[in-house]
């Protein structure tokens, strides 16, 4: 069993502008690529869970999003980062054609992409981390049963709140600065 560090990607990968699905408005977080440097260094394995919204609402497509997740991953190779696979979401219980409208097992809060990870690449989620920057981000971690859940404070959103069940960070730093410590202690 391997251990895992699963990202939200709007807000924790990239800087969150609503809806982003164009290179020209992705802007990597501050401290991403040292975040993912340290966490494959480890043995950690990395993914991408995100729900894409915007695909069901009609503001790009499947294809947009395929296309600025290419991208995004060849920075990532760039950057001497390995990310194992990016899982998304694209449907909404409420918006959306009869493709994209309706109830589904991989939008967080549900756990379904983490449990899928899980099973696929025989992750130990007791042994994983999250990290998200919303409630559904850390309710999803938790439901799937992942050890550590960060919430990264955004102090752009409003209805950010902390969970007390998660792990309140104001920058990624936090977490390189966790990992760190934790190899330490494994040392």
């Amino acid at each position: 069993m391997q251990k895992a560090l699963f990202l939200d990607r709007d807000g924790v990968v990239n800087k969150d502008k609503d809806y982003v699905h164009r290179i020209k408005d992705f802007e990597f977080q501050e401290g991403i690529f040292d975040l993912c440097r340290m966490a494959n260094h480890q043995g950690y394995l990395i993914f991408i869970i995100t729900n894409q919204a915007g695909i069901a609402r009609g503001y790009y497509s499947e294809r947009d999003f395929i296309l600025l997740t290419k991208w995004m991953l060849n920075d990532f190779r760039r950057e001497g980062c390995f990310v194992s696979k990016v899982y998304y979401c694209p449907y909404h219980p409420e918006y959306g054609n009869e493709k994209y409208k309706r109830v589904s097992a991989f939008r967080k809060p549900a756990p379904g992409m983490i449990l899928k990870a899980a099973k696929r690449f025989e992750v130990d989620l007791a042994s994983s981390l999250l990290v998200g920057d919303q409630e559904t981000d850390i309710e999803a971690g938790i439901n799937a049963g992942i050890g550590k859940n960060f919430l990264l404070y955004n102090p752009e959103k409003k209805k950010q709140s902390m969970d007390s069940r998660a792990i309140g960070i104001k920058s990624l730093q936090e977490v390189v600065s966790f990992l760190a410590l934790e190899n330490k202690i494994e040392s």
